[in-house]
């Protein structure tokens, strides 16, 4: 069975992956941003710009694996005049069956498939004008086609606004390769919409986290019950108790010290999932989450979206904000864990405890990795049904999505007035198979809802644009350069020049991204590490 291509906004040395794709050169010199992927024995010389490798090729390859979790491969990408844009689609298929060619007894986390990481290969410092979009019009094509070949799922991984909003509109003008059942794809359609609107809100559940490695909550019960000291027959009976009280058992045993230390060691930070990085990546304000650890606000900083974690950070006037229902492992205090705990939730914490059911009144919330079983959950449904069944109230109003993993028609039926559950699988679908079909579908959501002109302004793209599009660019580019210095700017100045910035002013073309990766096969020739330098 093939793979999928996904575009996510990400950082891909924190990217949860089986295999990443590193951009190099015949000198084996890469950016400094991919320093941590480099195992420290194979460093050979190391200066502000970059890392010299000790290794050398062994013939006309391009492709060379440097091991290491996740598996590092270097891809010779560095073009010249006699290389082409298909030299570099090549360097592409030559990378990806190398890759499937390694043997992997399982993929990262039980991942149904492993992942391969890569950036637009060439475009890291930019290129000409132009020529990042006929870039992407051919390397998401290729990549399908290795991706269908080879059985790997592929995240084409980038930094730039621009750079995805331009990788989206590809998407969206042809066949993205995107797996699901036609009703998936409908209700998709209609969240990306939503999204687009600024109408939809998020809940992340521990089914997000569980991808990256992070145990559910059964889980961590028994890694707790393991470190307890309690004998075989209490333990055995720890599992026929409710869950917080056999956290609140735990919690005694242990002691509430011992038992917080393990929460922020256990929960902190980390490589975030692909799952993470692709609801981080979509146009919505507010977040809500029960998990403690901190990989969505990581994934959204990634990309340049610094989320305010309430209740620890002051709120700040129109930034998004991700508000951590059950505590923060940053702050083990602050951690809901045992029955005493859910207890005092809604009468210590009622101010947090009332920010959601504001949220399903007034937004769509798109539950993800979350079975709704959770008391607080419950409890929150409940009130918000009785406030919409006041006389004067529409009826049969549902408040959010329920993203299933697999089909569950009673516990559907149970939340029918309440929310819509969508399940991405049959009942007997492997729930690995079933997880992977959630990421397909959450990629479809971010393709649709990305906004289209993300990269209107941004010179590197200007070969996308129809003629009614570049004509508009270049009255907005009149604009951006008329705007005073940014110490004399005004409010009003200031408001047009955020505008602009959306719709990519201030990319410039052969200068390296500041936020990122960076490869050298596109920076100018005069600039670019000659190939003599010492390796």
């Amino acid at each position: 069975m093939g793979g999928h291509v996904f575009v996510v906004g990400a950082d891909l040395t924190r990217l949860s992956c089986d295999d990443v794709l590193v951009p190099t050169g015949r000198a084996l010199r890469i950016g400094p941003s991919w320093r941590s992927l480099v195992p420290e024995e194979l460093v050979g010389a190391e200066d502000a710009d970059g890392i010299c490798l000790d290794l050398a090729w062994s013939g006309g390859e391009r492709v060379l694996q440097l091991g290491g979790d996740p598996c590092v491969w270097l891809v010779d990408t560095v073009v010249d005049e006699a290389r082409g844009l298909s030299w570099l689609l090549d360097g592409a298929r030559e990378a990806l069956a190398a890759v499937a060619a390694r043997p992997v007894e399982r993929p990262r986390h039980g991942r149904a498939r492993r992942l391969v990481g890569l950036p637009a290969l060439g475009t890291g410092w930019g290129g000409a004008a132009g020529t990042r979009g006929d870039l992407l019009r051919q390397l998401l094509p290729v990549l399908r086609e290795g991706a269908a070949e080879h059985g790997v799922d592929v995240a084409l991984v980038l930094r730039g606004p621009s750079d995805l909003a331009a990788a989206q509109r590809v998407r969206r003008g042809e066949d993205g390769g995107w797996d699901l059942p036609e009703p998936l794809v409908r209700v998709a359609e209609e969240l990306g919409r939503m999204a687009r609107l600024g109408r939809l809100a998020l809940f992340v559940g521990a089914g997000v986290s569980a991808a990256a490695g992070l145990p559910t909550w059964e889980q961590l019960l028994d890694e707790l019950a393991a470190r307890s000291g309690l004998d075989a027959g209490l333990r055995a009976g720890l599992a026929q108790l409710p869950a917080q009280d056999a956290a609140a058992l735990l919690a005694r045993e242990l002691g509430r010290e011992r038992l917080e230390a393990y929460v922020q060691e256990r929960f902190g930070s980390g490589r975030y999932a692909l799952a993470h990085a692709l609801v981080a990546d979509l146009p919505v304000q507010e977040f809500v989450t029960t998990n403690y650890d901190p990989l969505v606000e990581q994934a959204a900083a990634d990309v340049g979206r610094d989320l305010t974690v309430l209740p620890f950070d002051e709120p700040r006037p129109g930034a998004p904000w991700l508000l951590k229902l059950h505590g923060d492992a940053a702050h083990p205090a602050s951690i809901v864990l045992t029955r005493e705990e859910y207890l005092q939730f809604g009468d210590t914490r009622a101010a947090l405890a009332g920010v959601l059911p504001s949220l399903l009144l007034t937004r769509h919330v798109l539950f993800v990795g979350t079975s709704m079983q959770d008391d607080d959950l419950i409890r929150i449904a409940h009130q918000v049904r009785s406030a919409v069944q006041l006389p004067g109230s529409p009826s049969g109003r549902r408040s959010g999505t329920v993203l299933a993993l697999r089909e569950d028609p009673v516990r559907s039926r149970l939340w029918e007035r309440d929310v819509t559950t969508v399940a991405m699988a049959e009942a007997d679908a492997a729930p690995a198979e079933a997880a992977r079909r959630l990421e397909v579908f959450l990629d479809l959501i971010g393709c649709l809802s990305t906004p289209p002109t993300g990269y209107l302004l941004d010179p590197s793209y200007r070969g996308l644009l129809d003629a009614e599009e570049r004509g508009l660019a270049e009255v907005l580019q009149a604009v951006a350069d008329r705007l005073p210095a940014p110490a004399h700017r005004s409010e009003a100045a200031e408001e047009v020049h955020a505008l602009l910035r959306r719709l990519g002013a201030g990319s410039s073309a052969g200068k390296p991204a500041e936020d990122g990766p960076v490869d050298e096969a596109t920076l100018p020739r005069d600039d670019r590490p000659q190939e003599q330098r010492p390796g």
